[in-house]
């Protein structure tokens, strides 16, 4: 006998297993999305994607309505994969890679390698210790998504001329143990088990026309020059974009530099788009408005350089922006949050959402 599921017996069960289900707008009447947009002039888009998409049913139909591309946020990230010694855990990484699969949308790994977020029992390992686990950790994980990724980034944030370190390098655990050859390494290594995946060097800051971004710029440029001199696996180059008013931008000298380093025969991803708001107007309306304007003036300088690629957004709501989760935790009951990327807390479309449309059909190349 065939038994009837009612709606609300339904939502009673998916509630009980901790799925989050809330009010948005009908999925059917929403157009073709971002993806299709983009993709009609040449550019790939996607987003970052957390755990959350596992509860949270609206959130995950915006990934398949919307994305071209899925990054991990934090599932590939070594302090998720290797929090502590013994074996590594790889669930929340292979969940997402299953969704991606069966919604036929690329996956992209992020990030191997990075400064920043090592468990400290790697961090109390001796040199010779952590050069070992630096190789050993790279071969494994690699070569466990070998040929199921779009793109890696082997190594994340590099380049910090504040820690004043030769070559402008960021310090931390990896430089300390193998100096600056530990970005070569990486990829090298990396090279050794996976001939297929597209390897980035993605880096953040290059947006500011101050003493940081530039020297984060001539960093990078240089380092591109060494990795493709070395003859290591480098295929492309990702500009984070985290725009910052509060710091000066120069459009004019963003791009040239841009340029420079498509000169190296590099492609480049946008790789962590969003507008940081808090020097913007309380007042939503107006907040918004400069964040879609902030956004468009943004992309559409920098897609008109052939070699961009990708434009990527971290994560695709406000609630989940990692900007919101820092101010959450400042203030529990703050009233401001943040509204970085496209779509709002109720998963609608925001005047961001329509700047990046717009910034897309403007920059056709056929």
């Amino acid at each position: 006998m065939r038994s009837i599921f009612s709606r609300r017996q339904m939502l009673s069960a998916l509630a009980g297993a901790g799925v989050t289900m809330r009010a948005h707008p009908t999925f059917a009447a929403i157009d073709a999305g971002l993806g299709a947009t983009a993709a009609a002039n040449e550019i790939v888009f996607g987003s970052a994607a957390g755990p959350v998409i596992d509860k949270d049913l609206a959130y995950r139909e915006l990934y398949k309505m919307h994305t071209r591309v899925v990054t991990t946020d934090v599932a590939l990230k070594m302090g998720t994969i290797a929090p502590r010694p013994g074996p590594k855990q790889y669930s929340s990484a292979d969940r997402l890679l299953q969704f991606c699969t069966q919604n036929k949308i690329p996956m992209r790994g992020h990030c191997l390698i990075w400064n920043e977020w090592v468990p400290a029992w790697i961090k109390s390992m001796s040199v010779e210790e952590r050069r070992s686990f630096f190789d050993s950790y790279i071969a494994e994980v690699v070569g466990r998504y070998a040929g199921k990724l779009q793109s890696w980034d082997i190594v994340n944030e590099a380049v910090w001329g504040g820690h004043r370190a030769p070559g402008g390098y960021r310090l931390g655990p990896w430089y300390d143990a193998c100096g600056t050859d530990y970005v070569h390494r990486a990829f090298a290594r990396a090279g050794q088990v996976d001939k297929t995946t597209k390897f980035v060097l993605n880096e953040a800051q290059t947006e500011r026309d101050d003493d940081v971004g530039r020297s984060v710029r001539a960093g990078l440029l240089h380092l591109v020059d060494e990795l493709k001199h070395a003859g290591v696996p480098l295929h492309a180059v990702g500009l984070q974009g985290h725009l910052q008013p509060r710091y000066p931008h120069d459009p004019a000298r963003f791009i040239e530099f841009v340029h420079a380093l498509a000169e190296r025969k590099v492609d480049i991803y946008v790789t962590e788009f969003d507008v940081r708001d808090d020097t913007f107007p309380d007042d939503i309306q107006s907040r918004d408005a400069k964040v879609a304007e902030m956004a468009e003036k943004f992309l559409t300088d920098i897609l008109r350089v052939p070699a961009v690629k990708m434009v990527i957004t971290w994560e695709l709501s406000d609630t989940y922006s990692f900007y919101t989760d820092a101010a959450r935790k400042k203030d529990p009951l703050a009233t401001r949050l943040p509204r970085p990327l496209p779509f709002d807390s109720d998963m609608k479309k925001k005047p961001l959402y329509f700047a990046m449309e717009r910034a897309f059909k403007k920059s056709r190349k056929t």
